[in-house]
């Protein structure tokens, strides 16, 4: 589930996931991760970091995103508050990396909401079309303001998108039906980006089930030995388990890669479950 929630990882971390095992494939490398102050986009920050990068987090509250930024070694991170959604706030960071750094190589657009719960025959339409402008609408400004941006040189550096995607995109979950069906649309944004952008650039996605972060918690509080049970890894993931994978999608190690959507989700869609 893509998140923005708070990492609440527990001890079961695997060993592929933990920031002990990354390699050093981003040095020189500058990213951006939005929704970055906490949960899987805080752990996507930290393993570009571990991999040499320099990383720009952005989230809507300062004092979160402050706290954040304070984890990381001097130098290493830059922390700029603002939605996701709005265009002085995407113009603000990227103006700021191209000041401090002079081009982006990295864009994670991680930053998604999902204010409601419940089915979506009786869903408020104005929360549905937030969700999309924020999970789905924002992913693709972003997208266009990093390839527009003269001081950026995207292209010309031939960079990377990897998005934030969801196993509720890939099939039905009680509760949670409209964030999937943004998730949905964020899956195939990626492949008709990587379709436009080639060569220069590529788009992947990374599509989790549930990551124990307080974004998803209402998917396993109190119920997290019944949840497992449908995952043939038998563990929820962790944002580790998904900054990994966007990290290797992100680094030169994926170069023949572009328009795929990786499931992360410990078996859980090959073994009929749902988030």
């Amino acid at each position: 589930m893509s998140d923005t929630g708070q990492n609440n990882a527990s001890g079961t971390t695997s060993a592929e996931g933990s920031l002990a095992g990354a390699t050093r494939r981003l040095v020189g490398k500058t990213a951006i991760v939005t929704g970055g102050s906490r949960g899987i986009g805080l752990g996507i920050a930290q393993r570009l970091v571990s991999e040499g990068a320099r990383v720009v987090i952005t989230a809507r509250k300062p004092e979160t995103l402050r706290e954040a930024a304070d984890q990381f070694e001097p130098g290493t991170v830059l922390a700029i508050a603002g939605k996701a959604d709005d265009p002085d706030h995407r113009a603000e960071a990227l103006a700021t990396v191209a000041e401090q750094w002079g081009g982006l190589d990295i864009l994670v657009n991680n930053a998604g909401i999902n204010p409601v719960y419940g089915s979506i025959v009786d869903i408020d339409l104005d929360a549905a079309r937030k969700i999309v402008e924020v999970n789905v609408v924002a992913s693709l400004a972003w997208v266009q303001d990093v390839i527009k941006h003269p001081g950026l040189s995207f292209r010309e550096r031939r960079g990377a998108i990897v998005g934030v995607s969801s196993v509720t995109g890939q099939v039905p979950s009680a509760g949670i039906g409209w964030y999937g069906v943004s998730k949905a649309a964020n899956a195939h944004l990626t492949r008709t980006l990587a379709v436009e952008l080639g060569p220069e650039i590529r788009v992947n996605a990374v599509a989790p089930a549930v990551v124990k972060t307080d974004f998803a918690r209402a998917l396993y509080e109190g119920k997290e030995e019944e949840v497992t049970q449908d995952y043939p890894l038998a563990r929820l993931g962790t944002p580790a388990d998904i900054a990994a994978a966007v990290a290797f999608l992100a680094s030169p190690d994926a170069a023949w890669i572009t328009g795929q959507i990786l499931t992360l989700d410990g078996g859980l869609l090959v073994a009929g479950g749902t988030a």
